[in-house]
């Protein structure tokens, strides 16, 4: 099995959170209680129980852009992530910062957005089309 992270965090309305992150993002419900819900976070297990959201600020420089820290990330391969990009700003989700392209022609190119789940979690979706760029300096 390869290797895969696990992070729990807070979130106000587990039920909102069922409707983001299984029916909007398509990830599968994994076991719940009362208290907390896990989910297969694109293959990756994030644990969200009730509770107050972590406080975020925009100080993380990327680039031109200033995005929310602390914040969760996945990386997708670049069809995932077109077909993600399409799917969430067809639904008229409030984007961070919209789908895009960083370090265009640069060692490192990807395309990244950002948004937040219902309770303010940030989130950031990165693609490569190249994948030995995801750590190239």
């Amino acid at each position: 099995m390869p290797s895969c992270f696990h992070l729990a965090y807070h979130v106000t309305d587990l039920e909102d959170a069922r409707r983001f992150y299984g029916d909007l993002l398509g990830c599968r419900e994994g076991r719940s209680t009362d208290t907390w819900v896990d989910f297969d976070f694109f293959g990756h297990q994030i644990s969200l129980h009730l509770g107050e959201p972590f406080k975020t600020t925009n100080t993380g420089k990327v680039g031109d852009h200033m995005v929310p820290m602390p914040h969760l990330g996945v990386v997708l391969d670049m069809a995932t992530w077109k077909s993600l990009a399409e799917k969430l700003t067809a639904t008229g989700l409030e984007f961070v910062l919209p789908p895009t392209v960083r370090f265009a022609g640069e060692p490192g190119e990807q395309s990244t957005m950002f948004f937040r789940d219902p309770s303010g979690n940030p989130i950031e979706v990165k693609g490569f089309a190249d994948t030995s760029g995801i750590f190239a300096s």
